[in-house]
């Protein structure tokens, strides 16, 4: 199983539970993970951490690590979107004629789905957002958009669990 990862798995993990000053051995994790070939990120997902800056203009920790070279190499899917599916996403998943503001507040996330909607059997989306099915439109939440096109979609604990995280990972 490839595990997609959205991008609010490593922005709320940075923040609120593996800092990574404070949890280097999960960041380590994360790059082995991806190295093996579990763990990657399309590259219009990495943009939206790779580049955070703090209120005073500098690179946010997580935009630092993020552009290591060994960890673009490691987790940077190598692949090219499919313009075909992100449209499917969009426009059969989100809404069939989305202005432009409804556009910016969907964001990147058709471009998650898209690739993993590529090969829906072997891949799976990581993310912290939670099914809210009353939602609408440019609203949904990314789990019940994956539902829709029967995408396997789990939150970052599971697929902590699944690939078995430990601190320790290192001497297992």
């Amino acid at each position: 199983m490839l595990y997609l990862l959205d991008a609010n798995t490593l922005i709320d993990a940075k923040r609120d539970y593996y800092q990574i000053d404070g949890v280097p051995e999960f960041w380590e994790w994360l790059v082995f993970k991806g190295h093996a070939g579990d763990i990657k990120i399309p590259i219009e997902v990495y943009e939206e951490f790779s580049d955070t800056k703090d209120s005073d203009g500098n690179k946010d920790p997580l935009a630092e690590w993020a552009e290591q070279i060994e960890v673009k190499n490691a987790l940077l899917l190598d692949e090219d979107a499919e313009q075909d599916l992100v449209a499917r996403v969009t426009y059969d998943g989100y809404l069939p004629n989305p202005t432009d503001d409804e556009l910016l507040k969907i964001g990147r996330d058709p471009f998650l789905i898209s690739y993993a909607l590529k090969d829906a059997e072997k891949r799976c989306v990581v993310t912290t957002e939670v099914s809210k099915p009353s939602k609408q439109g440019a609203n949904r939440k990314v789990p019940d958009i994956c539902k829709y096109f029967n995408i396997r979609c789990i939150n970052n604990f599971q697929m902590f669990r699944e690939l078995n995280f430990k601190t320790h990972w290192k001497k297992s």
